[in-house]
């Protein structure tokens, strides 16, 4: 069940929407309720819903900067509430990465299929996660950019290596053709990236791939096969055994899942 925030300075919108329409047939609830932008923030903050509900213009705060400013702390799909047809609106949500939009006065049609369509990539993303934390990865460490940063001479050598990782993933790769590339012996490269990620190359790598594959089979367009081929694993045997040690499950069983 997904778990909604309203923000609308309007009592009669807010309170339309809030109970006059039918969340329990969408697989929702509504866990907070804010007049103002200020006040959603804090809301949002307090409650961490899955969805935000909010109109653009609202005293404190507007909506756009509340989800600003809230997606700083928490994650979570936003609805924009609008009777404006502004370049200047759209282009500052475009910044905020709002979700959709809804034209007022609220469909509720619209707003179920909208609904429907957020709780499906809200339980996408979800499943991702579990499965990394199952393979008890640590926050963040599929975030190439995060390591990206760490550009500075000691660990320049890794940036290129999770490069080649970011771009050729799909591709066989190894440490000591990276390490050849790169003009220095593969121990050394191998250490540099064990004291940068915390992971040894093959684990990071592979664990890239899975987390590619998870992507891939959730948009449910390809066969295990085409996915196995199009992270890297030349071997569907061996792409089988290694999305099992990281997901807990087979791939096609985490495709029955899906469906």
């Amino acid at each position: 069940m997904l778990r909604v925030m309203i923000a609308e300075d309007e009592d009669i919108i807010r309170k339309g929407l809030v109970y006059m329409t039918d969340w329990i047939g969408m697989d929702c609830v509504v866990v907070a309720e804010a007049a103002n932008g200020q006040e959603g923030l804090l809301k949002i903050q307090e409650h961490k819903p899955d969805v935000v509900i909010t109109d653009i213009c609202m005293p404190f705060m507007d909506g756009i900067e509340m989800i600003k400013e809230a997606s700083k702390s928490v994650k979570f799909k936003s609805i924009l509430l609008t009777s404006y047809a502004d370049f200047e609106y759209a282009r500052r949500a475009i910044e905020a990465r709002v979700s959709e939009y809804l034209l007022k006065p609220v469909d509720e049609e619209k707003l179920a299929v909208l609904m429907k369509k957020l709780g499906e990539e809200i339980a996408s993303s979800r499943q991702m996660e579990f499965a990394m934390e199952k393979a008890d990865t640590e926050a963040g460490v599929m975030n190439l950019e995060y390591y990206m940063k760490l550009d500075v001479s000691e660990n320049k050598y890794v940036s290129k290596a999770l490069e080649e990782i970011r771009s050729r993933y799909g591709d066989k790769l190894s440490l000591e053709s990276i390490s050849e590339e790169l003009g220095v012996s593969t121990s050394y490269l191998s250490r540099k990236f064990k004291e940068v990620t915390g992971q040894t190359f093959l684990d990071f790598l592979n664990k890239y791939r899975i987390s590619q594959a998870i992507v891939l089979l959730n948009t449910g367009q390809y066969r295990i096969f085409e996915v196995s081929d199009a992270t890297g694993f030349t071997d569907y045997k061996h792409f089988c055994s290694v999305f099992k040690k990281y997901t807990l499950k087979s791939p096609s069983k985490f495709m029955k899942g899906i469906g």
